[in-house]
């Protein structure tokens, strides 16, 4: 059964795209946020963003307008029963989001509902063991800007169900039309056990006195075909995010590169 009924938890940056692209895909899309202000502020960002695609002749108005007509929100956590697969993109907080998988896991209706996490850094498993069907959860690491790079991680614990991985793998490439690579359930994941390792060189580079901020980040565009330097792409990430994986990798792997 193709999954035609989308959950997002959080209408911030990484949960407004994933709804964006969900909801420009035909999908019905329920966004959770726990108060109206953010909920506000969810559905503006996502407008926002669907009228840039139209100035940017991305899309059409007839799109746009049917995008947002898949869009819906509530603050009611509870209204996303009937949802076949949620995806869960708020702080990365373990806490926080094991709470919300708790509470996602007594109100989904649907047993066979996948429960996904946007997750960039806390093991899968962890998530998973806070509800009483750890099965059927799994990783759906999209990528900033949602609608613009083409990649999804798609992370599988060693007990998550391989007919919910393929629900799910078929949603993001067949309907999202995104590129789908599967990983293992570690510290960073595929890309960012690439990345960090790389960006914090480049900063270490700069610490050290070895080259300048402009040198680094030219030498890598211009010798290695990078459309942007490792500092101003830490920039983009967020130095705190960036420390924040760097941090999980470490505890996993006591790596200190």
């Amino acid at each position: 059964m193709s999954i035609e009924r989308v959950g997002v938890i959080g209408g911030g940056q990484m949960g407004a795209g994933i709804a964006e692209v969900s909801a420009r895909a035909g999908v019905d899309v329920l966004v959770y946020e726990p108060t109206e202000a953010l909920t506000t502020a969810g559905r503006n960002r996502i407008v926002k963003s669907v009228e840039r695609g139209v100035s940017a002749g991305k899309i059409t108005d007839r799109e746009r307008d049917a995008a947002i007509a898949n869009l819906n929100f509530t603050t009611d956590l509870a209204e996303l029963a009937d949802r076949q697969l949620v995806i869960e993109a708020v702080i990365e907080d373990e806490t926080v989001k094991t709470g919300i998988f708790a509470e996602l896991d007594r109100v989904i209706i649907d047993p066979d509902a996948v429960l996904a996490s946007n997750t960039s850094s806390i093991p899968i498993m962890k998530l998973g063991a806070a509800t009483a069907n750890p099965g059927r959860v799994l990783g759906l690491h999209f990528f900033n800007p949602v609608p613009v790079l083409p990649l999804v991680e798609l992370v599988c614990t060693l007990v998550t169900d391989e007919a919910a991985a393929a629900r799910t793998e078929e949603f993001a490439s067949g309907i999202l039309k995104k590129q789908v690579v599967r990983c293992s359930d570690r510290s960073g994941f595929l890309v960012n056990a690439l990345l960090v390792p790389y960006l914090l060189s480049a900063i270490r580079m700069v610490e050290a006195g070895f080259a300048t901020v402009e040198d680094v980040d030219k030498a890598v565009i211009a010798g290695l075909s990078h459309p942007m330097g490792p500092l101003r792409l830490s920039d983009l990430v967020g130095l705190d995010t960036l420390k924040l994986i760097a941090d999980k990798m470490f505890q996993e792997f006591k790596d200190p590169q």
